[in-house]
């Protein structure tokens, strides 16, 4: 958010040495798109309730934001090692909002927020977690055959990656 802020700066200060015909459109959408972005951050500094599985784990996201934001969602990869129905170890994560286009009309829209990226991400270590269409199947098989070892499994996650 730093960086962000201070690019901001930079790019206002520019601005007033330049002549309005030497600012491109691209660079007018960049500076409205970052402005939105920082407002979008300086929201997400709330507290988000915790609970399930995952209580206890500490994981990080990497957050692509493309110069079309919003228009397209970020692209966002889970840099966490974890066991989970809905996030490959690799870090791919389903969650609906996070694509284009989705079947059941709930993908991203301009209205969307990188609020709402992170709710749903909270939501898929809570109420969201989907067993029943897992993009990692042998989690989900896992937790069907023996929920204790699943949990017992997802501990050891969180202790050996989460911490």
């Amino acid at each position: 958010m730093l960086t962000l802020a201070s690019k901001l700066k930079r790019d206002d200060g520019l601005k007033g040495s330049r002549t309005s015909a030497t600012t491109s459109d691209s660079t007018r959408r960049v500076s409205v798109r970052d402005k939105l972005l920082v407002k979008e951050v300086a929201e997400l500094e709330a507290n988000l309730p915790y609970e399930g599985y995952y209580q206890g784990g500490k994981f990080q996201f990497e957050t692509e934001v493309p110069d079309t934001y919003n228009m397209v969602p970020p692209k966002v990869k889970c840099l966490t090692r974890i066991w989970h129905p809905n996030i490959t170890e690799t870090g791919e994560i389903c969650l609906s909002l996070l694509r284009e286009h989705s079947i059941d009309g709930t993908g991203w829209a301009p209205t969307r927020t990188l609020k709402d990226v992170v709710w749903g991400l909270n939501s898929l270590f809570t109420d969201l977690l989907n067993f029943d269409d897992p993009l990692n199947i042998e989690a989900a098989e896992h937790h069907l055959r023996d929920k204790e070892d699943f949990r017992n499994k997802v501990d050891d996650y969180i202790k050996r990656y989460a911490r």
